[in-house]
């Protein structure tokens, strides 16, 4: 079974759950480093209360002081707790450094903005009222295009989400052709206006639109996006603990156990191997380089001005985060701070890690956090709402 981003959980979440709660009591207590924060502890131990088994968070401001918290344990089986420089599967935070190498390609001019998917990738985009010439590198790159996200046709049959499915799949890699042919199955939910496509402001999610991007991004400079990725923005930044795995299964060490409660069950399962990883959530980083990398994009190392400038550019997307969200080119924003102040961020989900995070507009601080539980269940909400507190105290206040 697959990858890639919060479409898993969108995929449907069931009702009911029991929480985990003895897991704060009974597992070590958090604790920080490189600085102490009572209250990042205090966030990162309120998140364990919602269920997770594990998680650990970091902060990081213009100084370059940082604090870090851990909450939980790394695995069922001990107290060992979370490692503070845990290798995680940011999943579709990924899509924030696609983006970033799209429009560092825009500004070479060897991309465009409003260079159709049919220029670059003849015939891939078509059947069943699929067209890949009304659909740009902007509509995919701010999920305007309209196309099916090919998780929801992988995930969509909750029944069909169990751990006997998952050992069963999670060897099999399928590669980026096939997740979009298997998109193109469906008809389109509507097509850009063929006369203004970048006009298009009807938003909707889809992991399909960062598939065609790297797709994009490899035939236009002849490599693969990981390369892209690689040399443009992880060895440049010294991402050092930042990688892409291909078609490995395994997260590297140090990490911790990924569990993951499939619909309609109770107990945690063990998620930790996967194949499969694309443009759309394929990277493996930690908290540390999650921080270096958002920095590095708000404070306008990554992107010349103009670039930048068009990455914020947002569409209405509540559906993503709330009332007042909007949905930038592979990024969002969200009033999260109060009297109109806002943070930029993503997150990203897959089987057993969620990724989240936040940095301030000018780049000045950024914080992340990973959060190796992920449940079909109302306590994912719960969840979620808790690790985004994290990051609204740490960035906020």
């Amino acid at each position: 079974m697959g990858t890639r981003g919060t479409a898993l959980v969108r995929a449907g979440l069931a009702a009911a759950g029991v929480g985990l709660t003895a897991l704060v009591t009974g597992g070590p207590a958090g604790g920080t480093a490189a600085g102490d924060s009572a209250e990042l502890r205090r966030d990162a131990r309120a998140v364990v209360a919602t269920g997770a088994t594990g998680m650990v968070a970091q902060t990081e401001d213009a100084d370059g002081n940082r604090l870090r918290a851990r909450a939980g344990t790394a695995a069922l089986d001990g107290d060992r707790p979370v490692p503070y420089d845990a290798y995680y599967r940011v999943g579709s935070d990924t899509k924030t450094f696609t983006a970033v190498v799209a429009l560092q390609l825009v500004a070479e001019g060897t991309l465009r903005l409003d260079d159709t998917v049919e220029r670059w990738l003849p015939g891939l985009v078509s059947g069943n009222g699929n067209d890949g010439r009304r659909i740009t590198l902007e509509n995919l790159l701010r999920q305007t295009s309209g196309l099916v996200n090919y998780t929801d046709l992988l995930f969509g049959d909750l029944a069909e989400l169990t751990p006997e499915a998952y050992r069963e799949g999670r060897f099999t890699a399928r590669t980026d052709r096939e997740l979009v042919a298997l998109a193109m199955t469906g008809p389109p939910h509507w097509l850009p206006d063929a006369d203004d496509p970048a006009g298009e402001t009807r938003w909707e999610y889809s992991n399909t639109n960062y598939l065609l991007a790297g797709l994009i991004i490899e035939a236009a400079t002849g490599h693969s996006w990981e390369r892209e990725v690689h040399e443009r923005i992880i060895e440049p930044l010294g991402l050092d603990h930042t990688l892409t795995p291909g078609t490995s299964v395994y997260v590297p060490r140090p990490t911790a156990t990924a569990y993951t409660v499939f619909p309609g069950r109770d107990d945690l399962t063990d998620t930790t191997l996967m194949a499969g990883g694309g443009a759309d959530g394929g990277i493996i980083s930690t908290t540390r380089d999650m921080n270096t990398f958002l920095r590095a994009l708000m404070d306008g190392t990554l992107l010349p001005p103009e670039e930048l400038a068009a990455m914020k550019e947002t569409v209405p997307a509540d559906a993503f985060h709330g009332p007042g969200t909007g949905y930038g080119l592979g990024i969002a924003w969200a009033p999260r701070c109060g009297d109109g102040e806002g943070l930029w961020f993503h997150g990203g989900t897959s089987f057993g890690t969620v990724s989240e995070g936040g940095v301030t507009e000018d780049g000045g601080a950024a914080a992340s956090a990973a959060v190796f539980t992920l449940s079909f269940d109302e306590r994912q909400a719960e969840q979620d709402d808790a690790t985004r507190a994290l990051v609204d105290h740490a960035l906020c206040d």
